[in-house]
């Protein structure tokens, strides 16, 4: 099977059903609504940021990780997974396939939750400077797609890992709200673990951290170097999903 016939293959099992359309949907009404009523009530006093625009950037990667998990992983359930197979002996083209697709509808869901968050913003608050002047300005809003395309991928990576949504979706989900905000309660240490957890690292290149912003501390890397950090583990994981899909059974 040729690559555009595979990528089509895939194009037509993720957009078919309506989960991606819904994941999509919400993540770009958590972030519009989550900036608008930030923007609204929140007085910032002439402290407002492009980078500030994208606080609910978080939520909607979290949204785009269940989304790329349910793609991978269903398909394990369902059993499509086994004639994808029988289609594609050799298994890696089709998941590379899966990724690309994935991870392309994930990185314009990020775009799409970068410019509205922003533009939602800058209606509310006119007066602001909230205009991209900058490189760092253009990062903080285009660059959401970046994070939210890696973020395809580790779901993706993931999906494939467990094979199961329950224990996926679990892991994920236990990561992303409670591990990563707790270990930073850990004495003494907590502090350097936490701005080298995965999604902080998406947030620092994006623009700060709230909590990195709010505790002032000195992060260990840039924004380049965090994204290059991110992009490494999700990779990775994506990485050693294919790997172990490539030589067990589906």
């Amino acid at each position: 099977m040729s690559t555009a016939n595979l990528l089509r293959a895939e194009r037509i099992k993720l957009l078919s059903t309506r989960a991606p359309w819904w994941c999509a949907g919400i993540a770009v009404v958590l972030a519009i609504g989550y900036t608008a009523l930030f923007f609204g009530l929140v007085p910032l006093e002439g402290q407002a940021t492009v980078s500030a625009t994208q606080t609910a950037s978080a939520m909607g990667r979290t949204v785009v990780l269940v989304l790329a998990i349910l793609a991978a992983a269903t398909e394990f359930n369902w059993g499509t997974l086994k004639l994808t197979f029988q289609a594609v002996p050799s298994r890696v083209p089709a998941l590379l396939a899966k990724g690309a697709v994935v991870g392309v509808f994930s990185g314009l869901i990020g775009l799409l939750v970068g410019f509205c968050s922003w533009g939602i913003a800058y209606l509310i608050k006119p007066a602001a400077d909230l205009g991209l002047h900058s490189g760092a300005d253009w990062r903080a809003v285009a660059g959401q797609g970046l994070t939210f395309l890696l973020t395809g991928l580790l779901g993706v990576g993931l999906g494939l890992l467990f094979r199961s949504p329950a224990f996926a979706l679990v892991f994920a989900l236990a990561w992303t709200q409670l591990i990563e905000g707790l270990v930073i309660l850990i004495p003494r240490v907590g502090d350097d673990i936490y701005q080298w957890m995965p999604f902080v690292a998406a947030n620092q290149f994006a623009g700060p951290d709230l909590t990195v912003s709010m505790l002032k501390l000195e992060p260990p890397l840039g924004p380049w170097g965090y994204s290059a950090y991110f992009g490494a583990i999700c990779v990775i994981v994506y990485a050693a999903g294919l790997m172990i899909t490539h030589r067990r059974d589906a």
